[in-house]
């Protein structure tokens, strides 16, 4: 990853993290000061669908022309992005917590991203129950094109046709028709932007990690041989 964005994803989260924080909100009923939580819990899930989306396009790669390096960058996109879903879940839960009542409502859309992290956790646990690496590397790339397609209804198709609490849904306004002025626009596409660029540092930082892993371990297996 290149310095001038990590130096920008930093930037750009000191700037969400400060102006989130400090600068106004609008005074909604409810939700009140908690509204800030959407510059935190939204943009999460947007990097954790574009981390996905980029180890759904390396799976494809790696399907058509294998290589261990590509499969390296299924793997690890593919675990950056479930650590920003699942904080993504509990960014959620804090927030429903003092706007619902609970942190679990059992809202269509908490559902189905639960289910969305349940799937892609599966990813792993037949990534670690084969041995056969080539096998391993195939099988996980085609179930990561599958568990990318089934997640895409169960988190923004399905909830927009029951009854949901979230705004976008079951007939509820979304943020941007009612609440998400131009004073918090500066500060969420920011954080959307922020956000996905951390998740590419941390997973480029995991590649390199894992490169330097398997080139030790090939150097090891020589002397030993």
């Amino acid at each position: 990853m290149k310095t001038w964005l990590k130096i920008t994803a930093i930037l750009l989260l000191l700037y969400v993290h400060t102006a989130g924080l400090l600068f106004d909100v609008p005074r909604l009923n409810i939700l009140n000061e908690t509204i800030r939580a959407l510059y935190f819990h939204v943009p999460m899930w947007f990097g954790m669908v574009l981390l996905f989306l980029i180890s759904v396009y390396y799976a494809i790669q790696y399907l058509r022309k294998p290589s261990a390096e590509l499969d390296r960058k299924v793997v690890e996109f593919a675990n950056v992005g479930l650590v920003f879903g699942i904080l993504g879940i509990f960014t959620g839960m804090l927030w429903a917590n003092y706007t619902w009542g609970s942190p679990w409502h059992g809202d269509p859309k908490q559902n189905g991203a639960a289910i969305s992290l349940l799937v892609y956790l599966a990813y792993f646990v037949l990534r670690g129950s084969l041995e056969n690496e080539e096998q391993r590397a195939r099988l996980s790339a085609v179930y990561n094109i599958f568990a990318f397609a089934a997640m895409i209804p169960l988190i923004f198709i399905i909830p927009r046709m029951t009854s949901s609490m979230h705004p976008g849904s079951g007939g509820n306004p979304g943020f941007n028709m009612y609440d998400l002025d131009s004073s918090m626009r500066i500060i969420f596409y920011p954080a959307v932007i922020g956000w996905f660029l951390i998740g590419l540092w941390i997973a480029s930082l995991r590649i390199r990690i894992k490169t330097v892993e398997e080139k030790l371990f090939e150097l090891e297996d020589g002397k030993n041989a």
